[in-house]
Order: C-alpha cells, then sequence, then structure tokens
C-alpha cells in the first residue's frame, strides 16, 4: 500500500466507512467543491483585485485552484514512465516550492502561470474547469488508487492515490484562500477528504517541527511553539 495512504487505516469514523470512501470519490467530492466555488459571483466581481496571497490576484488565486483539477487530467493522459512511485512523504521532500520564499523562482513561476490562465477570463475558466471534472467523474472510477501515475511537472512518478492525496490538500488550502480573499465562508470537506489532507498536514508539520511541538500544539496550549505550520 502507498505510504501516504498506509496512515489512513487508523483515521476516520469506522472501518467500513473508509471501505465504502475511496481516495478517488473523496478527491471528486472536494473537485466538485472547487468548481462550485468558481461559479460564485463574489469570485468574478473581484477577479483582477488582490487576493489574500501575496502577490496574486483574485484571478490568478481562482486559477491555482482550477489548475490542480487539469493537473490530474494531465497525470491521467500521460505515458507510463516505467518510474517506481515514490513515497507521499518524499514527493513533499523534493517539491522545490516548499519553503521557497516568496520571490523565488518556484513561486514565481506558480503565479505567474496562474496570472497566464487568469488573463482569459472567468467563464473559459469556470468552462473548462468543469469538462475536466466531468471527465474525471467519468473516468477516474474506473482507475485503481494503487496505479502509477508520472507526473511530468515534478520529473517522478506516485501512485495515484497520492497523488489525489496531494490535489486535495491543495484544493482545500486554495478554497480557504479564494474564500477569505472575496469574503465567502470556507466551505468544511467531507469527511473521507478531510482525514487524509489531516494527516498529511500533521506528518508535515511533525516532519518541520518536530513531533512534540506538534502535540503540544494540539494538546497543551500553555506550552504549545509560536508556529506549527505543514507548509
Amino acid at each position: 500500500m502507498p505510504d501516504g495512504l498506509a496512515a489512513l487505516h487508523n483515521v476516520g469514523e469506522s472501518p467500513i466507512k473508509e471501505a465504502l470512501v475511496s481516495i478517488i470519490d473523496a478527491y471528486l467530492d472536494v473537485a466538485g467543491q472547487a468548481v462550485a466555488m468558481l461559479r460564485k459571483p463574489e469570485v468574478a466581481a473581484a477577479w483582477e483585485q488582490p487576493s489574500a496571497l501575496a502577490e496574486m490576484t483574485v484571478g490568478a488565486l481562482a486559477s491555482h485552484l482550477a489548475y490542480q483539477i487539469f493537473s490530474v487530467a494531465v497525470a491521467l493522459t500521460e505515458p507510463a514512465s516505467g518510474e517506481a512511485p515514490i513515497p507521499l512523504l518524499e514527493h513533499y521532500v523534493r517539491a522545490k516550492w516548499l519553503g521557497a520564499p516568496l520571490d523565488g523562482e518556484a513561486n514565481a513561476g506558480i503565479r505567474a502561470r496562474g496570472e497566464t490562465i487568469a488573463a482569459e477570463g472567468i467563464q473559459p475558466l469556470r468552462e473548462h474547469a468543469a469538462a475536466a471534472l466531468a471527465e474525471q467523474q467519468a473516468e477516474l472510477p474506473a482507475r485503481a488508487a494503487s496505479q502509477t501515475v508520472y507526473l511530468p511537472q515534478t520529473g517522478w512518478a506516485l501512485s495515484l492515490g497520492d497523488f489525489l492525496v496531494t490535489r486535495m490538500l491543495e484544493l482545500a488550502v486554495h478554497q480557504d484562500d479564494l474564500a477569505v480573499s472575496v469574503g465567502l465562508a470556507t466551505p468544511d470537506l467531507p469527511d473521507p477528504a478531510f482525514d487524509p489532507v489531516l494527516v498529511l498536514l500533521a506528518r508535515l508539520a511533525a516532519r518541520r517541527h518536530g513531533q512534540a511541538a506538534l502535540l503540544r500544539a494540539l494538546a497543551r496550549a500553555e506550552r504549545a511553539p509560536a508556529a506549527i505550520n505543514a507548509i
């Protein structure tokens, strides 16, 4: 079982519930939330205004949110590379953007891509995101979470299940960013999506700050560290 998914067997309301709701179903639910948020009139009204993220407009942020869905479409069509998938946490060890400065090449590239997509306008973005989601709703249920997908944007492979967990994390975080940017309430994730996102964030936070810091932040406020951010 992929490293990132193994931890999920001890998380959730019951083994029966976990068996009934797959990572693929959970991803599709969160992607559906993102597509619904893009349809909000508040997003269109604030398109060219600054977002809650430094140096990003609302349009660029909305485009970055939608890009998480587009990246799944790319991964599903990428030819098999023959590479073995790396563990989920190793994906974040290798990620150039994690911990990089705001003006660094990785983050500047993310912002530039968002602005490029946003330049086409909100209606094309809404249509493209909805179409990509519809295709994935038809295709993903026939896929196995254990299959390997090659990620051309990184140069390595993950299991499909682990890759979808990374997309759910991105969708969750950037839905919150976008909601805050335009004055909307941040939607709650369904439990089958929130659980793997929570596990991944907790593991990343523990790796960054240490297990004791994470335990204190969650259970001992009187000696909790000032920061316990995962990313």
